[in-house]
């Protein structure tokens, strides 16, 4: 086996077209992912790419290097849509694991269970690719492929995460079930981020679940029934909704009805975290 650990993103390439790598940045899914086998792999480590450690801003998009952990996405200062993403990050195991578990390898990791995907998918996201012959950008729904599958090909390195600023509007909450409060997987979760029009409407609205299918999704039809709706309304419309997008499945965790029951009533819970004080004043 050979391991590398590259200075700069043009070295990490040059060496991704020359083999097949095993990337290690974080490695807080590296390691349990080996278990007791030996490491007979190609080991890349991204760690001495101090470029791609950052959060930052364009005038159009808000941008999460590759190597940013989730400890600072905690500590970013973002605008409340992101504050799902935030919330996400302080379920990310331990705190040990929010140091130095990246953003980007919650996506590459494709888990169904990703914390990190459905307030991303929410913020409309999109992946960065690059290799020496270019880059591309994926939109996060169509980058992660299905369980541990993502649309990376051959040569090519994650090199951010992108999210509009145009969907960094409005305000955004995150919801997580699981067996017990803390470190735990996930049996379900979603992420709301809502505006509001002059009225106390839902002017826009995005809904994301993850857990419950072998991709996190959008929920974009219950998303246009909402578009309108007043607090009041906004249970009924939840309650009557099928979630046909979703096809949990039945594991130890949970069964499949279960979930599916779950779902609903965390999305609900999800829209509410974020307007639960205009819920109020329509109340008033």
């Amino acid at each position: 086996m050979r391991y590398a650990k590259p200075k700069s993103i043009d070295e990490a390439l040059a060496l991704l077209a020359d083999g097949r790598w095993r990337m290690l940045a974080g490695g807080t899914d590296f390691y349990p992912a080996q278990g007791s086998r030996p490491l007979r792999d190609d080991v890349l480590d991204l760690n001495g790419l101090d470029e791609l450690r950052h959060i930052s801003q364009t005038p159009a998009h808000f941008i999460f290097g590759a190597r940013a952990s989730w400890a600072d996405v905690t500590r970013a200062e973002l605008p409340p849509a992101f504050d799902a993403l935030k919330l996400a990050a302080r379920e990310v195991g331990s705190v040990q694991i929010q140091n130095v578990g990246t953003v980007a390898g919650n996506l590459c990791n494709a888990s169904p269970a990703a914390d990190g995907v459905p307030p991303l998918l929410a913020l409309d996201a999109e992946v960065e690719l690059r290799s020496l012959a270019g880059s591309r950008l994926v939109p996060l729904g169509e980058f992660i492929l299905g369980n541990r599958r993502i649309a990376l090909q051959p040569g090519e390195l994650v090199t951010a995460i992108r999210v509009p600023r145009a969907s960094a509007i409005g305000r955004s909450g995150f919801v997580k079930l699981g067996a017990r409060r803390y470190l735990v997987i996930s049996i379900a979760m979603a992420a709301a981020r809502v505006t509001m029009d002059a009225g106390g409407r839902i002017d826009e609205i995005a809904l994301a679940v993850g857990a419950c299918s072998p991709v996190a999704v959008r929920l974009r039809p219950l998303e246009q029934r909402l578009v309108g709706a007043s607090p009041g309304e906004i249970g009924d419309i939840v309650q009557d909704y099928d979630f046909a997008e979703l096809s949990p499945i039945d594991d130890v965790r949970a069964t499949a009805g279960y979930r599916r029951d779950a779902a609903r009533e965390i999305v609900f819970r999800s829209i509410a975290t974020v307007i639960g004080p205009a819920a109020e004043r329509a109340a008033a």
